[in-house]
């Protein structure tokens, strides 16, 4: 009970209007139910030749007791219908009660339309609110983050757990606005009636609420695994499309086939369980309402033979007729309980990621980071992902307008080095200085709008050229954009599509060539014009002529910047201001590249390496 209302405590504060709305319109229909029921009495009176009422006009007072006060009411009405009769006579009367019976009907239905009228915008304002709550938490969290979680499984969050979470909020609405109120009113009418029968059912309703909370118990644990399950099944499948190259190069569709049907078979089983317990509340719950009513019309019926009720048969009918209204939202009630424990599975799925603490904290008051002027630098810097240190005891130093190059074997940390200048993770000891202050001190956001990147994997949007070489930079220009590309060697290639700068590039720019795709992205840093760049293998997955192509737009972009250079082809680096060898998490030499060669050291071996 608790969680679902921390449930809503999270999400409904901003839909309070419609909550209102909703509880209004639900409350008059019900009481318009009452008064349509109540037509029944009549009509069975004049059917049957029943008489109950005294034939005079009782006159009662607020003051008065109120058991004497509903004596009062019942009796007006009865004697309202016989004054009715007497004046148009039983069958007129007949068709009277009919319209009036029809008229309150369509009050009653008209009132619970706009009950879940008032409901679709809290219903699809949640799960805008919760995507969005959901979108911004995965753009703020870190990068190490998501080396952990299967991007599959993230979407399933997103999709299908996040509208389990809406369908759970609706239906704790219903849960404590709409079905109690409803059954509240009844109970309370028939309390009225006759409080003997009353108590009678209430003593019988628990066993059937047992049942149906039993039933119920084990459903949020198999939701837990069916979401779990289906962010495996998204996984595989956004695997399959990244990897079909791959795939059928190596003739592996079998097994990835054979893989994908067990992963959707087990996912069936888990679905099937779980859609039989949920299946299961309607008729248990409609069993045991009919269960009640049996007893009920055994045990009312006994009382109204024996003379020992204060209800006449009409009113035995216009009781038996309430009670079996209070059977839908009580079954609603029960579906509701199932509903709010797969949406309390998906939840604690969802808050994975909202609760995640963001481990690149904040500054409480930052500094203003003013425009770069003097030197980086890497002071007694340490760094681990998990148990074993990456990089250890780095000291460097990179002046403002020079190029500082880090080349080494494959593992020895140099993009590690690289990610921690824009904060994608904080060093476990040491610190990284920006002109002499910390870059803790400073707004990540102003440290990454001083830095452009260029990456090994040239990282593109299903977009147009325009908008991805704009890509970050508000209101950059046609003209703008055209001169970053002319920079970056893309102008002419651009030019010869289709649609020029409005010409979609496909997923990941799945149109272009490598090297077409990395000149994209150095047009992109170009535009962006940031003072300190940096440049991550930037030409290793290239073939030579497009790197030729690449390597001339490289320098054009790397001019008078202060520039940190990741390269394994080292003909890319030889005019660097400073080379960097790491070697297992240590920067083991440093100079320019001729002093290294004489060195005759691990940058002589990786030369000769690669000279090989």
């Amino acid at each position: 009970m608790f969680k679902f209302l921390t449930l809503l405590k999270r999400f409904i504060p901003p839909y309070k209007k419609y909550v209102f709305l909703s509880l209004l319109a639900n409350l008059l229909s019900t009481i318009f139910s009452l008064f349509s029921f109540a037509a029944i009495i009549p009509v069975l009176q004049i059917l049957f030749g029943l008489e109950k009422s005294m034939k005079f006009y009782q006159i009662w007072t607020w003051n008065n007791e109120f058991k004497e006060i509903v004596s009062a009411i019942k009796n007006n009405l009865y004697y309202s219908v016989d004054k009715l009769i007497e004046q148009v006579g039983p069958n007129n009367a007949l068709l009277y009660l009919g319209g009036f019976l029809v008229i309150m009907t369509a009050l009653k239905v008209g009132l619970a339309y706009f009950g879940s009228y008032f409901m679709i915008p809290i219903r699809t304002g949640v799960l805008r609110d919760l995507r969005n709550q959901l979108y911004r938490k995965i753009i703020q969290l870190p990068i190490g983050f998501f080396t952990e979680e299967r991007k599959g499984d993230i979407m399933s969050r997103m999709t299908s757990d996040v509208s389990e979470v809406e369908a759970s909020i609706m239906s704790s609405l219903d849960m404590i606005f709409k079905n109690p109120i409803m059954i509240l009113i009844y109970l309370g009418v028939m309390f009225v009636m006759s409080w003997k029968l009353t108590i009678f059912v209430l003593v019988l309703l628990p066993f059937s609420g047992w049942l149906i909370g039993r039933i119920g118990h084990s459903l949020k644990k198999s939701s837990t695994i069916g979401q779990e399950q289906s962010g495996e099944l998204l996984s595989q499948i956004e695997e399959t499309l990244g990897g079909l190259r791959v795939i059928k190069a190596f003739n592996a569709e079998d097994k990835l086939e054979s893989r994908f049907s067990l992963l959707n078979e087990k996912l069936r089983r888990t679905l099937n369980r779980i859609n039989r317990r949920y299946n299961l509340a309607h008729p248990v719950s409609e069993l045991m309402g009919t269960i009640v009513i049996a007893i009920l019309l055994w045990f009312g019926g006994t009382l109204i033979l024996a003379h020992n009720s204060s209800l006449g048969a009409a009113e035995f009918i216009y009781y038996i007729v309430i009670f079996y209204s209070i059977i839908a939202p009580s079954k609603d009630l029960s579906k509701a309980t199932y509903s709010i424990q797969k949406g309390l599975a998906s939840l604690e799925r969802v808050d994975k990621i909202l609760l995640t603490e963001n481990s690149i904290e904040e500054p409480q008051s930052p500094q203003t980071l003013q425009p770069f002027s003097a030197k980086i630098e890497f002071k007694n810097l340490s760094f681990k992902y998990e148990t074993d240190w990456v990089l250890r005891d780095i000291n460097l130093i990179i002046p403002k307008g020079h190029t500082v190059a880090l080349v080494g074997q494959s593992g020895s940390g140099k993009s590690t080095l690289v990610d921690l200048l824009p904060r994608y993770y904080d060093p476990n000891k040491g610190e990284i200085l920006m002109d002499g202050v910390n870059i803790k001190k400073f707004n990540t956001h102003a440290i990454r709008s001083q830095m452009g990147n260029v990456n090994q994997e040239a990282i593109l949007f299903n977009d147009t050229f325009f908008n991805n070489i704009a890509f970050g930079v508000h209101n950059a220009t046609l003209e703008q954009v055209i001169e970053a590309a002319k920079i970056a060697n893309a102008h002419d290639f651009i030019m010869a599509t289709e649609n020029g700068y409005n010409t979609t590039i496909g997923d990941r720019g799945s149109k272009l060539s490598g090297g077409q795709r990395q000149r994209i992205s150095i047009a992109r840093a170009i535009l962006k014009n940031p003072p300190i760049l940096i440049l991550d293998e930037a030409t290793s997955a290239l073939d030579t002529e497009s790197e030729k192509m690449v390597q001339e737009a490289l320098e054009n972009l790397m001019r008078n910047r202060t520039t940190l250079v990741v390269a394994h082809r080292l003909s890319t680096i030889k005019r660097a201001d400073e080379i960097c060898v790491l070697h297992e998490g240590k920067i083991v030499e440093r100079g320019k590249h001729d002093e290294l060669i004489d060195l005759n050291g691990y940058y002589k071996r990786l030369v000769d390496m690669q000279s090989f």
